[in-house]
This record gives structure tokens, sequence and C-alpha cells, in this order.
């Protein structure tokens, strides 16, 4: 980073990117980290939000329509880093944004997906994605991304983000599937409560190897896709 960058005071600590965005801890709070382009302006403005008294997607949606800088009749593409997937009411009102803002285009990648055993979530989420928010899990490329362009990491160490166990990162794309496909969960986390340790099951049924991508079933490398003879 150099002494001019005018986005090192709108970084958070490498230690912040870290503790929020790790998929195998579950963390209360929800980081937003997000870029906005107007139009065919080559600019990026990047920032952070959280949750205060509300959700971070609120947070962000009041603060991005009074700004004095927003244009509805201008081309606004946004981008979501999300440590947790938006919950229903979350869903719901990005929905109702969108509406609202039609030149206003959203993509949302997030660590974790948020209580995603319960169907009021799941449900919501399904149609935001439905209504043509394309949302993604975040891979190793998103994070190398957000720790080069949201982190303000010590000198030298660009390339030095935070290398999560890969299973992980695929455990929620295999869950993400089955929300959109609109499939019974899959995926069962919870936390041995004597040492906090972050525990996951997964519970395959026929219309999950049916229905589910093979290359995403066997990219886990523990749910082994059936074989079929012709």
């Amino acid at each position: 980073l150099s002494m001019g960058d005018a986005t090192l005071r709108r970084r958070i600590k490498p230690w912040e990117f870290e503790a929020f965005f790790n998929p195998q801890e579950l963390r209360k709070e929800t980081c937003l980290l997000y870029e906005i382009k107007w139009g065919t302006s080559h600019n990026i403005w990047r920032n952070s939000n959280q949750n205060t008294s509300q959700h971070a997607e609120i947070n962000f949606m009041e603060k991005f329509t009074s700004e004095r800088h927003f244009k509805p009749s201008v081309k606004c593409s946004i981008t979501w880093f999300l440590s947790w997937s938006p919950c229903w009411r979350c869903s719901k009102a990005i929905r109702e944004f969108l509406n609202q803002y039609p030149n206003v285009t959203l993509v949302i990648f997030v660590s974790r997906l948020y209580w995603h055993m319960d169907q009021p979530h799941r449900q919501e989420l399904k149609e935001l994605v439905c209504s043509g928010v394309t949302i993604q899990i975040m891979s190793y490329s998103e994070y190398h991304h957000c720790w080069r362009n949201f982190v303000d990491y010590p000198p030298g160490e660009e390339e030095h983000w935070p290398k999560y166990p890969t299973l992980w990162i695929m455990l929620y794309v295999l869950e993400l599937h089955c929300i959109i496909l609109g499939l019974p969960p899959c995926l069962k986390i919870s936390v041995r409560h004597s040492d906090q340790l972050v525990l996951f099951s997964l519970d395959l049924r026929d219309c999950h190897y049916q229905r589910i991508p093979y290359h995403v079933l066997a990219a886990t490398g523990i749910a082994q896709p059936f074989v079929t003879w012709r």
C-alpha cells in the first residue's frame, strides 16, 4: 500500500478480515465489504459496513440512497462481499430495493450461509436469486481480491491472505445449490461447547444426488456421487 492510497482510511485490519470471513467460525456479527461502479466509469468506490442496531445490508441500502451522488437514472453495478448471507428480512428488503431502482444490479459473495436450516431464510434467498441477483460462495479468488482491496495489510504481504480449508468453502457451495434448487438441507453444522469446535455432517438423499451437479458433489471429496451404469 502506498501512503497516498485514498482507500487506506476505509480499509479494515487483517485480524478483522480473518475473524469475520473465516467460514469455520460462526461469529454473530456481519461484515459487508462493497464495491460500487457508476455508468461507464472505470472508477470503483470501495468501503465497508457492519451491523449496528440493524443489519449491515439495511445500513448499506439506506446510506446508498441518501448519498448526494445517487442518481436513480444512472446504471449502477454493486458487488457485496458478506461474511453471512442475508437473512429472510434482508433478502426481502433487497428485492424491494432492486424493484424500486431497476438501474441497479447486485452481485453477492458470501463466506457462510445464515441459519441455512430455517425455511424462511432458504426461501427468501432462493427468491432473491430468482429475481436476478447473483449469489455465490466466496472462493479463494474473492478472498484474495478482498485482501488486496479492502484490508490494511502490512507492506510486502499482498499474498498473505488467509487460505481457509477448501472443504468448508465447498460444503457451503453444496448447500447453496440445495437452496437455489429448492432441495432439503444436506449440510448440518453444530458447535461442540466444550471447546467451541465447529462440526459438520452431511445428510444426502436421492434428490441431492439426482439434481446437484456432479462436480459440486465431487469437489467436497466426501460426497461420493452415485455411479449409473448403462
